[in-house]
């Protein structure tokens, strides 16, 4: 079999593979791009006002939940200038040994007062308008089918990263300049980007099958960076131990703690290190890293609890962050000792660190502002438009052959 047409082959059917996915991510990602505006205008009560005010500590914030839900253990807790954002999870009943069983899993709490402002199971479409943005995003991560849904979505990741290259190499000239013979009148040759030149252009004249193609060819081609970036960053989050962390420390230093460390015997149902004293120790420990290499300390953002693995993640906004809201700058501590395990900085700090800090802005629109938003939003709706105009050109094909 000759190259191209395998090529041409393999492209044609893993983007039908591919369609229904990628028509289903494309268009919850360009509502996801402005996330928290269309959050806020959904339940406008699960936010306040800063007003200038100085958040509460995390750590006050984390008692004040645990008063708020005693029937439940704090997991994390997310910090910005709306809302503090809790997951919790349902403690062990003592009159039966079993969970108690509860209809939310996250708390809303006013930053400054401490004061509940809502509860939710995030993502349960059947609680109505509080879980919309929150149900989008699931089918957008993982189709709102939790892991077997995320194995989908990162299969389909990387089948699409691994065809933007095939479909780059389909638009490229399909031959050289034909040599001039000698017993004819001589023509000028083109150059191969005269040659190129048409793929990257729409002839709205012609047929619609002409344009329907060209749609195809030349919007994969002016995006294809763009696509790139999304397809590879797609396989971090879905692949992220399986592809992603394998293929980038074959290439770079790359560090994240949920892959750094072994799973516990048993996960830590009552860790010796207390919330606060994690707070805190994670404090001491960012501001003496600060000194160190020469950033500056700008706010607390989160932190949470890995049972299964046994450490803290103390999260804060720093000079180092490159992102337009919250930050990746994260010192892990160990929940029964107190010792600090691993510090990460989002840039400057690990190579393929910072390559998955550019990706993972880029890819959830949290950089370059409004108008970066704005063409997420239309590249969203751009890898619809290649898809459905990818099975309009093979369902021309099919008639082609049948007729």
């Amino acid at each position: 079999m000759k190259i191209r047409p395998f090529w041409g082959l393999l492209h044609r059917y893993a983007g039908l593979a591919m369609t229904v996915f990628l028509i289903i991510v494309g268009l919850t990602g360009s509502l996801l791009a402005f996330y928290n505006e269309l959050e806020h205008a959904i339940n406008p009560q699960l936010s306040v006002a800063s007003n200038g005010r100085a958040p509460l500590d995390l750590a006050d914030l984390i008692d004040g939940a645990e008063r708020l839900s005693p029937q439940t253990k704090v997991q994390s807790i997310w910090l910005n200038d709306a809302a503090a954002q809790v997951s919790v999870a349902p403690r062990l009943n003592p009159a039966n040994a079993q969970p108690y069983v509860l209809d939310y899993d996250q708390l809303f709490l006013n930053p400054y007062t401490g004061e509940e402002l809502g509860r939710r199971e995030r993502g349960a479409i059947s609680q109505g308008r509080i879980n919309l943005m929150p149900f989008i995003y699931k089918l957008h991560f993982a189709l709102a089918l939790d892991e077997l849904g995320g194995w989908i979505l990162g299969i389909t990741a990387l089948v699409w990263t691994l065809d933007c290259f095939v479909g780059f190499y389909l638009t490229l000239p399909r031959t050289k300049p034909s040599q001039v013979s000698s017993h004819s009148a001589p023509h000028p040759q083109r150059s191969f980007a005269q040659r190129w030149l048409p793929a990257w252009t729409i002839k709205w004249r012609a047929s619609k099958t002409r344009i329907n193609f060209d749609l195809h060819r030349a919007g994969g081609l002016w995006l294809w960076l763009l696509l790139l970036i999304f397809a590879w960053s797609s396989v971090y989050m879905n692949l992220g131990e399986q592809v992603y962390k394998p293929l980038m420390q074959a290439v770079s230093d790359f560090h994240q703690p949920w892959t750094e460390f072994p799973d516990l015997d048993k996960p830590i149902e009552n860790p010796a290190i207390s919330w606060r004293e994690a707070c805190q120790i994670g404090k001491d420990a960012m501001n003496r890293a600060a000194v160190a290499q020469g950033f500056s300390v700008e706010a607390p953002v989160a932190i949470w609890l890995n049972r299964a693995k046994g450490f803290y993640v103390y999260n804060v906004r720093t000079s180092l962050d490159i992102q337009d809201h919250a930050g990746q700058t994260r010192v892990v501590i160990d929940a029964m000792t107190g010792a600090e395990k691993l510090l990460l900085l989002p840039t400057g700090q690990y190579n393929g660190n910072t390559i998955t800090t550019w990706l993972i802005a880029l890819h959830m629109a949290n950089m370059f502002g409004l108008p970066y938003r704005i063409v997420v939003c239309v590249l969203g709706l751009a890898i619809v438009m290649l898809s459905v105009t990818g099975v309009i050109i093979w369902l021309k094909k099919q008639q082609r052959r049948n007729a």
